[in-house]
Order: C-alpha cells, then sequence, then structure tokens
C-alpha cells in the first residue's frame, strides 16, 4: 500500500477536493471522521455530474433517470459526494484478492483499514502491478523454496526451476503425479509470476512405457 494517504473530512469543500486529487495526482480520496475511520470515498466519477448538469435543462424523465447524478451536480462537500459504503480492505488481503474487488467493483483504488475501519493506507492498480517488476532470480528462489522443496523434498535437486521475465519453467520427474497440478498451481501464487510452463511427468508413467524391442540386423 501507499503512504501517507490523501484523505478529506466529511466537510471538505469541492475546491478543497479537486486542489487534493490535483496536487497529489490521485483520482480518488477516501472521506474519514473522528479518529480517521473510513466512511466513503470520493472519486472522479463523483465529482463529473457538476460539469456534466451544469448548463442542461433536463425533461422530467431525464431528471428521474438521472436523479443519482442530479443530487452530486449538487452537493458541495464530500458527505454529499461520497460514494458509500466505503469498499475497502485489510492490510492482510492478498494482491490477488485485492485486483479481484479491484476488477468486479470496477474501482481504481482501494483504502487500507484496520480492524475498526481507521484508514492505513491505500492500494491502487500501479501498486498491484509494481509486484511483475520482481526479479526473475527472487521469483526462482522463493519457487525453489516454497514449492519444490515443500512438495517434492526428496527430488528437490531433480526438479529444474527457470524463470525467464516472469515465466517459470518447471522440469523433471516426480513420485506422485497427482502433485503436479498442486505445483503449478502453488507456482502461480507466487507474487511476481506471470504464467507457468510445467515438463514435470511422474514416474509412474515413464515406467508404463513399454521397452522398445531389440531389433537384429
Amino acid at each position: 500500500m501507499t503512504l501517507p494517504v490523501v484523505a478529506v473530512g466529511r466537510g471538505a469543500r469541492f475546491k478543497e477536493i479537486v486542489r487534493a486529487m490535483e496536487q497529489w495526482k490521485v483520482s480518488a480520496v477516501p472521506v474519514v471522521e473522528g479518529d480517521g475511520r473510513v466512511v466513503g470515498v470520493v472519486s472522479e466519477a463523483d465529482l463529473l455530474p457538476k460539469e456534466e448538469f451544469r448548463d442542461r435543462d433536463l425533461t422530467r424523465a431525464e431528471r428521474i433517470r438521472r436523479l443519482s447524478g442530479l443530487a452530486k451536480a449538487g452537493a458541495v462537500t464530500a458527505g454529499e459526494l461520497m460514494s458509500t459504503p466505503a469498499v475497502t480492505v485489510h492490510p492482510d488481503v492478498t494482491l490477488a484478492q485485492a485486483a479481484r474487488i479491484m476488477a468486479v467493483k470496477h474501482l481504481k483504488r482501494l483504502p487500507v483499514v484496520d480492524d475498526e475501519d481507521r484508514l492505513r493506507g491505500i492500494v491502487s492498480r500501479g501498486d498491484l502491478l509494481k509486484v511483475f517488476l520482481r526479479s526473475d532470480e527472487d521469483i526462482e528462489e522463493e519457487v525453489r523454496r516454497t514449492v519444490v522443496s515443500y512438495l517434492f523434498p526428496a527430488l528437490s535437486h531433480a526438479i529444474h526451476v527457470s524463470v525467464h521475465d516472469g515465466v517459470v519453467t518447471l522440469r523433471g520427474r516426480v513420485h506422485d503425479p497427482s502433485l503436479i497440478w498442486v505445483a503449478e498451481r502453488l507456482v502461480r501464487a507466487v507474487e511476481g509470476v506471470v504464467d507457468v510452463e510445467s515438463q514435470l511427468s511422474g514416474e509412474e508413467a515413464a515406467r508404463d512405457v513399454p521397452d522398445r524391442p531389440e531389433t537384429t540386423r
């Protein structure tokens, strides 16, 4: 998550919010009250109706259909503008979970809060993508330590792991073929992994292949 966090109170005025976004180059700000408890979020989408409906003469049907936007157009404080309840995450949420929430909710950033909903940081799409800057060497070391050594302790020396541009390749033979898909799944969960190419095979499968008969000339 990113620190420090730019936040505003319920009473923050429209222009104050716009200035904060411009100064800190952010597209949304959490709204907090009291001891920092997050009560909502004001995003660019919440501010735009002010311009959209500034000089519009809408029909009654249009006013009904756009009631929410009209309400935002007339709002002047963060308490009136904010989207609530705020979609937040806790510090122990995984990157994959945070990314899934952002995708489903169509959000660009998520406030990070503690167990009492007090603001602790903020995570953005850019923060989530930084994990893919992790070096191939770091990824390879973690795959060997947390996946290969864990699943195949007796064969860890025989399992070849290579990483190129975040793509992990596994090669070798394992005693239990049912663990191959488990290994692939665990490797995909390693932060920074872009894809997994598995060339693992089971020793049982290798033994089942019949020997080719010898031929005589």
